[in-house]
């Protein structure tokens, strides 16, 4: 029977394809050499997965291995886990990973990235969430070993540096099976104790396998629901747990962890000095100012002592200034008004009378006569003299 063959486009081929293959490896894992690594401004990373006898396009996006602490080289052996698929534009089929982890390291190392990828996502590595140290805190919760040399290690760093900080400690297994669960419970415990300012959770330095109870996600999920702010402090500088990633503040030591939570009397004392200098500063620049002031103020006052005794004279001074102008125009008036007395006097009708002039009137109080017709036969007439003055009567009229 012959068979007829199916009709595809090229991009419908592809489709089906990718299809097929991501239905088919939905989680992969594959061991094997990096080259050809890139690293564009975009982020993301672009490398090839080969060994011996093939090879692999992948990528790596940048919400993916801003995660890793450094990019892998071209050379290295690695584990990654992801998904298959095919990339549409060029038809090849490419493995894009979730993790990447250097060979060697093992299944303790996969669990741990995909751990922090998964709480990463759920954002409890944020720094918002992040809460800030007391600055002087007077009591602090340890959730360590009771013989091991962390506990050592904190109480002589708070002894030397802050004696008067309490210390509380919870004593828990902080390694092999049931050390997650005793640690969860001791960060519940301390939290419901209440009198403290701060906790610090963590332990010397050791393996990944040693440290691994501070990757499990239940110490991590205690930590972030804890209502003291926490201070991860595991291993040594240079090791990086989980607990790390989401306490409120990573100490690279248990004493590191100590200094942070305490301020040295040192630090505090060189604080006060710093202080006292610029309260120093600031009130020698304001009795500075008062002083100057005060001196202008002196200097006006004594101004105005010195006006006040000088003032009498002045005043004298003045006085006799204003008698003597007033005297001047008293006589300059005097002058002016006696001659325009002598004036008005020279044109007075009474000075007629003394050369032998009358004055006539109809009354006793001088109302003159201009006109004979005002007259007639028989009215009274007052005649004023130089000297006095009579009355006459008219007998007869002539116009």
């Amino acid at each position: 029977m012959q068979q007829t063959a199916c009709k595809l486009s090229v991009s419908g081929l592809v489709e089906l394809l990718r299809e097929v293959v991501e239905t088919n490896f939905v989680a992969v894992t594959l061991e094997g050499e990096i080259s050809n690594f890139a690293a564009p401004a975009s982020g993301h990373w672009y490398f090839t997965l080969k060994d011996a006898g093939a090879q692999l396009r992948a990528v790596m996006f940048r919400n993916r291995n801003r995660l890793l602490d450094s990019p892998p080289g071209n050379g290295m052996q690695v584990v990654c886990s992801g998904t298959v698929t095919i990339y549409p534009a060029r038809g090849e089929m490419q493995f894009v990973a979730d993790t990447l982890v250097q060979s060697g390291q093992g299944d303790l190392q996969a669990a741990f990235e995909a751990l922090k990828l998964r709480l990463s996502a759920e954002g409890l590595f944020a720094a918002e969430r992040k809460r800030t140290l007391p600055s002087f805190p007077m009591a602090v919760g340890v959730v360590t070993s009771a013989t091991g040399a962390a506990i050592h290690d904190i109480l002589n760093v708070l002894q030397r540096r802050a004696p008067d900080v309490r210390v509380l400690l919870r004593a828990v297994k902080v390694q092999g099976d049931g050390a997650a669960e005793e640690i969860a419970a001791a960060i519940a415990d301390l939290n419901r104790y209440g009198d403290l300012d701060v906790l610090i959770v963590g332990r010397g330095g050791g393996s990944l396998e040693d440290l691994w109870a501070f990757n499990e996600e239940l110490v991590a999920r205690a930590i972030v629901a804890s209502k003291l702010p926490v201070i991860s402090a595991v291993g040594h500088e240079v090791d990086f747990t989980i607990a790390d990633f989401v306490a409120d503040l990573r100490a690279p030591t248990p004493s590191a962890a100590a200094e942070l939570v305490a301020k040295s009397r040192l630090e505090l004392e060189a604080h006060l000095d710093h202080l006292i200098m610029r309260l120093q500063a600031r009130m020698s620049r304001e009795l500075s100012l008062f002083s100057e002031r005060l001196r202008g103020l002196d200097n006006r006052l004594k101004r105005t002592v010195r006006d006040f005794y000088t003032y009498p004279e002045e005043i004298s001074t003045q006085e006799r200034r204003l008698t003597l102008a007033i005297k001047g125009l008293l006589r300059q008036y005097g002058d002016q008004l006696g001659l325009a007395a002598g004036r008005l006097e020279a044109l007075s009708p009474l000075q007629q009378l003394d050369r032998g002039y009358v004055i006539a009137s109809l009354d006793q109080e001088g109302k003159l006569l201009a006109e004979a017709e005002q007259l007639k036969a028989g009215d009274s007439l007052w005649l004023r003299f130089a000297r006095d003055q009579v009355r006459t009567r008219v007998e007869q009229v002539d116009s």
